[in-house]
């Protein structure tokens, strides 16, 4: 059987997993396989643990304003465990990430829902971007940035709605100039990605 993905190396489990995903995509969007395209994922500090990080199937979203993608990503880790005789763990995981292209430079940036944990630190190191006309934003996620005034021009109210529209307590985004990602570090699943998808939509219907 052909499925518009790579299966080299899938056990039939992620293949049907990944076969439902992309079903799922297909009936709520005008969806198409890209091709050979490198999104350089080695560029974004999500996969910075990763020995490797493998594309398996990458799809064009057509019906935004402008075009995003939902990316199928194979994650290749290496762990240590113990510390007299610290033994290697190779393994596999099975992600699923989403991908837009912002109008503005945003420089680099890192949003994710933010903690107790993030709020004490921010009272001894402050070192967050917040949005005083939106506290509203500025209370729910953590924003880490490497130019303040890129980021506050490109994340704008428009910007900054649709990041609130997406409230997942695992979600992170990370933007490298033009390019935003968006996704977890759990398996993929065919509901989760779609949400993932709706996003990338509205931030390319919107921003």
């Amino acid at each position: 059987m052909d499925y518009p993905f790579d299966t080299v190396g899938l056990g039939s489990e992620t293949i049907d997993t990944f076969d439902d995903t992309y079903k799922l995509l297909k009936s709520k969007f005008r969806i198409e396989p890209t091709g050979d395209i490198n999104f350089h994922m080695e560029d974004f500090e999500a996969f910075k643990d990763c020995k490797d990080v493998n594309v398996k199937g990458s799809y064009v979203i057509k019906n935004a304003r402008t075009d995003c993608y939902v990316l199928f990503v194979e994650i290749h880790k290496v762990k240590r465990s113990g510390t007299n005789l610290p033994h290697l763990y190779d393994y596999y995981e099975y992600q699923s990430w989403a991908l837009a292209y912002l109008k503005k430079d945003c420089g680099r940036a890192f949003i994710r829902p933010e903690t107790l944990a993030d709020k004490l630190i921010e009272l001894v190191h402050p070192v967050e971007l917040d949005f005083h006309d939106d506290k509203a934003f500025s209370d729910t996620f953590y924003v880490l940035v490497n130019d303040r005034y890129k980021a506050e021009s490109a994340m704008n109210r428009d910007f900054r709605n649709v990041v609130m529209d997406m409230r997942h307590e695992d979600v992170v985004i990370e933007i490298v100039n033009h390019t935003l990602i968006i996704g977890h570090h759990k398996p993929i699943m065919p509901e989760t990605t779609l949400k993932l998808a709706e996003f990338v939509v509205r931030l390319a219907s919107n921003c």
